[in-house]
C-alpha cells in the first residue's frame, strides 16, 4: 500500500507492529468481502480474488484468516455494503496523489480525504486530473539471494513479466496488470521468496522534494491517508519516499 515497492517499503511492512499489522489484514479482508460478492468464492472463475489470495499470501495473512473472509462474504454473513471510490489530487509541491477506498459511508470518505489534503499543504481535484500519470502495472518483489541476472532474466521471460530489477536485497518482476496471478505463481514454483505481489499504479516520472516543510507535510499526508480504516491504497510520485 504505497507509491511504489522499494525495499524501504517492504521492510517497513515486516517490521510493523501488530497493530499496523492487523489493519492491513482489515483491509486485504475488505477487499477480499468486495471481491467475493462480486465474483463469486471460487479463484478458478475469479481472477480478481487470485490476485488478492496472492497479496494477502504475500502480506503474510494467516490461511485460516483468507478462508474465514471468503466463507463469511459467500454465505451473505457479512452485511455491509462497501463501494468503491477514487480520489485524486496533489500534495505539496505538485506531488501527484490517488487514493483508493473502500467505504460504506461515502460522504464521511469523502470529508476525511479532503481534510487530508487541505491540512497539509494539497488540493483534492477532479477524477482523471493525475492518473493519467499512472500506468497499472503487476509489481512482485522477491528476495534477493544473490541470483545470477542470467537466471533472473530467464525467470522473468518464464513468468510472462515485462521487466525486472535487481537491488542489493530484492529482486522486483513487473508486469501487465492482467499478470499478476502468472507472475506469482511462476515465481513461486521456481523458488523465490515473495515479499510483496500487488497491482500498482507505477508513476511515469517523479518528483524530488528537497524542503524540509514540503518533505514534512507529504510525510503527515500520506501517514493520515493510509491510517484511514477506509483507504485501500495511496499511490504517488515522490521520488524517495518511505510511503
Amino acid at each position: 500500500m504505497s507509491g511504489h515497492s522499494k525495499w524501504s517499503t517492504i521492510k517497513r511492512k515486516k517490521e510493523a507492529t501488530d497493530q499496523a499489522r492487523a489493519k492491513v489484514f482489515t483491509k486485504i479482508g475488505r477487499e477480499m468481502t468486495v471481491c467475493v460478492k462480486e465474483g463469486g468464492p471460487d479463484p478458478n472463475t475469479n481472477a480478481k480474488l487470485r490476485d488478492l489470495i496472492a497479496k494477502a499470501k504475500a502480506n503474510n495473512v494467516p490461511n485460516d484468516n483468507i478462508e474465514r473472509v471468503i466463507k463469511k462474504a459467500s454465505g451473505g454473513e457479512d452485511k455491509n455494503d462497501y463501494i468503491s471510490i477514487v480520489y485524486e489530487g496533489y500534495g505539496p509541491n505538485g506531488v501527484a496523489v490517488i487514493v483508493e477506498t473502500l467505504t460504506d459511508n461515502k460522504n464521511r470518505t469523502a470529508a476525511d480525504v479532503r481534510h487530508y489534503f487541505d491540512k497539509f499543504g494539497g488540493n483534492m481535484g477532479t477524477s482523471g486530473c493525475v492518473s493519467f500519470m499512472f500506468t497499472s502495472k503487476s509489481i512482485v518483489v522477491v528476495e534477493n539471494k544473490n541470483y545470477d541476472e542470467d537466471k533472473v532474466m530467464e525467470d522473468c521471460m518464464d513468468a510472462n513479466a515485462d521487466d525486472f530489477s535487481i537491488e542489493e536485497e530484492t529482486v522486483e518482476f513487473i508486469g501487465a496488470s492482467t499478470e499478476l496471478h502468472t507472475m506469482t505463481n511462476s515465481l513461486t514454483e521456481k523458488g523465490y521468496t515473495i515479499l510483496s505481489a500487488e497491482i500498482e499504479q507505477v508513476p511515469d516520472n517523479y518528483i524530488n522534494l528537497t524542503d524540509e516543510e514540503a518533505i514534512k507535510k507529504m510525510t503527515n499526508l500520506l501517514e493520515h491517508l493510509e491510517d484511514n480504516d477506509d483507504v485501500q491504497n495511496v499511490w504517488h510520485n515522490w521520488e524517495n519516499a518511505e510511503y
